[in-house]
């Protein structure tokens, strides 16, 4: 019998399979209290398992075939990482030595509290981050009962005789890093996930590797049966179960279609980025690490519109990386792009972002509180570490510096000092650096009600469309009672875009949108008519988003897009055709 189950749509495209079913992700552990001269062999037991799985993920990452994404790599790095957190390791040998747990109940122990932590942060990537410590734990625990992954992949053939015929999807509660990359060597033709959200790392990898993937899903492992037909709908978030011969047919229809697209859009690749009427559109990348420069340059890109520096910041056990270290960070994706410009945004992190548990704030809003530029600004030293390493990249190529969260006057005066002190401080210390242009994040209504006053002070504008929308709104896109309340296309949130894009034209500076928006090729023709020439997305929205700009003519979309920015409801308007 036919049913669907909806999800997120994290990856667009079709996938059509039998179902392969993970294991479940959770093993059930005895808990039981040890003898006191028994807590050296416990602490052993779990020291060896740790040295184990660290040992079996570096195998992985050893043996990865150079077409795995980067993302895959950093990802794994992460769970490496993980597993040499002092916070983590203390816990459970605190557990075990204090209380006498058992260690496979000390490692439980530690992971739901870590877990409530988790789950109090604002932020959507660092809240889903949860994840990869509770794989990190599954994995640890599988060693110490000697039971085999939870995802075994069935291998890639070789072509010939006896190869695989029958298409198959991956079905699972969730997936680790560790589990996509033997996803990414197998013949799996997309997945669907129990969990995970936009910013969970199935989600980023799904992207990367533009392969069709639903997270989300609830209750999927449960509802699918090993070997069901699965259609894997990325473009609506839907996972169709035992479909019909006409669904099927229809999908199939519809996956041919999007391969022909797929084929037709890479052709786009080195094609100028230009508008009927002839107005030039820069085109940029979003990346999170400094190996994700070659992904941008394969989608044809002019450069860096956001380099999120905070993913260098974090699961480091509170560690903030030192000088040296970002400076090299940031010079390997400079020097990666060839010459093109990389905007660098500052760390932003703070009350939603804990760096380690004892940054936490008490406080009832932490998306309110201190975080991005207030919490730089709180710490000038580790403010002023960064902008160094930034600066001292800008030697080796293009920079544009950026920086997160601004809303006062006061705030806008104490970080151009911070620039003008790290300078002196380089100076001082006779180190080169080069020559920086300077931009805010228009990401609180407030910056963008005062955009005058932005745009007196900074060389450039990025609006921060996602941060936007939900302080417009007073949205947390996180709850899922509110969610669907999460509005891009919002009157108030139009204007807000639309006049901070108009008045950048009026000042001559550019004005960049880098969130979700840009890369939404539903909304390139309403924010080329409104005046938008800088877009930054993923690598993997680029080609899309460019054919819009190609078949675009900015004359006519002005006064459509006009329209749309005064209608009551703009949605009923995005998809009409043009008078």
């Amino acid at each position: 019998m036919t049913f669907s189950i909806h999800g997120l749509a994290v990856a667009r495209g079709i996938a059509i399979g039998r179902a392969v079913l993970a294991a479940a992700s959770r093993m059930e552990v005895v808990h039981y209290f040890i003898e006191s001269e028994q807590v050296e062999a416990e602490l052993a037991r779990a020291r060896r398992a740790r040295d184990a799985v660290t040992q079996e993920l570096q195998r992985l990452q050893a043996q990865m075939p150079p077409d795995v994404p980067q993302e895959l790599a950093a990802l794994l790095d992460v769970h490496i990482l993980l597993l040499q957190d002092e916070t983590l390791i203390g816990g459970v040998r605190q557990w075990i030595t204090e209380r006498l747990y058992n260690a496979e109940w000390a490692l439980t122990t530690q992971l739901e509290l870590f877990s409530r932590q988790f789950d109090e942060m604002e932020d959507d990537y660092l809240r889903e981050r949860k994840a990869d410590l509770e794989q990190v734990v599954e994995r640890l625990l599988r060693h110490m009962r000697g039971a085999p992954d939870a995802v075994v992949c069935p291998p890639r053939l070789a072509a010939g005789a006896g190869q695989q015929t029958t298409p198959l999807v991956l079905v699972a509660h969730d997936l680790s890093p560790a589990d996509m990359l033997q996803f990414k060597q197998s013949v799996f033709t997309g997945f669907v996930t129990g969990v995970g959200g936009k910013t969970s790392h199935t989600a980023i990898v799904a992207r990367s590797m533009d392969i069709p993937a639903v997270v989300g899903a609830r209750g999927v492992s449960q509802l699918v049966r090993q070997d069901d037909w699965v259609i894997i709908d990325g473009d609506a978030g839907v996972v169709i179960v035992d479909p019909s011969p006409m669904v099927l047919d229809e999908y199939r229809f519809r996956q041919r279609e999007i391969d022909l697209e797929r084929e037709r859009l890479q052709r786009l690749q080195h094609t100028h980025s230009v508008t009927l009427d002839g107005q030039p559109v820069e085109l940029l990348a979003n990346i999170e690490q400094p190996q994700d420069a070659a992904a941008a340059l394969k989608a044809g890109v002019v450069g860096v519109g956001l380099f999120r520096t905070e993913f260098l910041f974090m699961d480091r056990g509170g560690r903030l990386p030192g000088e040296e270290a970002q400076y090299q960070a940031y010079r390997e994706a400079v020097e990666g792009m060839r010459g093109l410009p990389v905007t660098i945004r500052t760390v932003d992190v703070g009350a939603d972002k804990p760096l380690d548990k004892s940054h936490r704030d008490s406080s009832l809003n932490p998306a309110l509180g201190l975080r991005a530029i207030r919490w730089s600004l709180a710490d000038p030293a580790m403010f002023r570490t960064q902008l160094r390493a930034i600066l001292r990249a800008a030697a080796h190529g293009q920079v544009r510096l950026l920086f997160p969260m601004l809303a006062h006057l006061s705030e806008i005066r104490q970080t151009l000092a911070q620039v003008q002190l790290a300078r002196a401080e380089l100076d001082a210390r006779g180190l080169a650096y080069g020559p920086v242009q300077l931009g805010a994040m228009i990401e609180v209504p407030a910056a963008a009600l005062m955009v005058q006053q932005f745009l007196a002070h900074f060389d450039f504008l990025s609006i921060g469309t996602n941060d936007l929308i939900q302080y417009a709104l007073a949205i947390d896109r996180a709850d899922e009672a509110v969610a669907p309340l999460y509005d891009p296309l919002h009157p108030a949130v139009l204007r807000l875009v639309a006049d901070v894009i108009a008045a950048g034209a009026r000042a001559g500076k550019t004005v960049c949108v880098c969130g979700e928006m840009a890369g939404d090729a539903a909304m390139t023709r309403l924010l080329l008519g409104l005046g938008l020439r800088s877009f930054s997305m993923h690598p993997a929205q680029v080609l899309t988003v460019k054919q819009e700009v190609l078949r675009a003519d900015t004359r006519k979309l002005a006064g459509w897009s006009a329209q749309v920015l005064a209608a009551e409801e703009p949605a009923l308007l995005l998809g009409a055709p043009l008078a």
